[in-house]
């Protein structure tokens, strides 16, 4: 229901397998650079004990973008090192990205994991990028905007690298959000509803980008309701490797949806998120969408029914 902490003491469970388990029993070079996330308190937790061969970033949220401490204590660490740097963070993962590209072993293939902490919280970017939208009287919406043309910037750096070391043609790209902006922090989800932190459309519906020349049709959209939970049977799919997994996925197989241009209809899928006093759940169940909010004080808790088909914006509870 809620992330793992900076003081929490436990992280996924070790018998769950990863997606870069699977890349690397295949014979890939994998590397992460960004947020981990996933736990920390113990070296099993780690990166380099979770299929990685090379991680480089840091592993709690809300880092300073600058100093990269977190809670006065220095989270910034190489193959789960600390080391100190000067640099700003996105530009920092970005660099390392590109390093990795161009120092892998040209003999093998590579899965590399880029999960930029940017833009979250805390809202900070460079003067430069900051000073391009002097134009937007908002602070908070100013500073989400520099962070996030930051980040972009960072983005067509390592898709030149590709094209640089002519791999382009040859490499699945995918580019996703974990989850919808928070308008607390200046974001927008316009026309969705609600943002990060619930189960409304505009805390879980995010854009998606998949670049794969030669085997996804370029231009083309789906409407193939897909979640973080598919990526893994998905990509390994893709790349025709075996995922490898003992315990069942949450997720599924939906590369011959994307390939085909058929959309495939869903099992049901849920939604939690705990905190400032409110639970709230949803379940997607085919066209229909029902939000539970339950407040911790006790009361009642409010029912919100959606045919999210016809109305993606949730404005119309029926």
């Amino acid at each position: 229901y809620t992330v793992i902490r900076p003081w929490s003491d436990y992280g996924v469970p070790v018998r769950e397998r990863f997606m870069p388990q699977a890349f690397h029993d295949a014979g890939y070079q994998t590397a992460i650079t960004g947020k981990w996330h996933l736990g920390h308190a113990y070296k099993k937790f780690m990166p380099r004990s979770r299929g990685f061969d090379h991680a480089y970033g840091h592993v709690n949220g809300a880092i300073d973008y600058f100093t990269h401490e977190r809670d006065g204590g220095l989270d910034w660490n190489r193959n789960g090192k600390s080391v100190r740097e000067e640099g700003y963070s996105t530009f920092l993962l970005g660099a390392e990205a590109q390093r990795f590209i161009k120092q892998r072993d040209r003999a093998r293939p590579f899965f590399l994991y880029v999960p930029f902490n940017s833009p979250h919280a805390p809202l900070q970017a460079p003067a430069e990028y900051l000073d391009k939208y002097a134009n937007i009287p908002d602070q908070k919406r100013r500073s989400y905007a520099a962070m996030t043309d930051a980040m972009d910037t960072t983005i067509g750096k390592v898709l030149g690298t590709l094209q640089e070391e002519g791999i382009a043609e040859n490499t699945l790209v995918l580019f996703f959000s974990d989850n919808g902006g928070p308008v607390q922090s200046g974001a927008t989800n316009t026309p969705l509803r609600a943002g990060k932190g619930t189960p409304f459309e505009g805390g879980t519906r995010v854009p998606a980008v998949m670049r794969f020349p030669g085997r996804l049709k370029a231009g083309s959209t789906s409407q193939q309701v897909m979640s973080m939970m598919d990526y893994f049977p998905t990509l390994t799919a893709a790349a025709g490797i075996q995922p490898g997994n003992s315990l069942p996925f949450d997720g599924k197989n939906l590369w011959p949806s994307l390939t085909g241009g058929k959309v495939e209809p869903r099992d049901d899928i849920f939604f939690a998120i705990g905190g400032a006093g409110m639970d709230r759940y949803a379940v997607q169940h085919r066209e229909w969408k029902l939000v539970r909010e339950v407040p911790r004080s006790g009361g009642g808790a409010k029912n919100y029914l959606f045919h999210i088909q016809e109305d993606p914006t949730e404005s119309n509870d029926l």
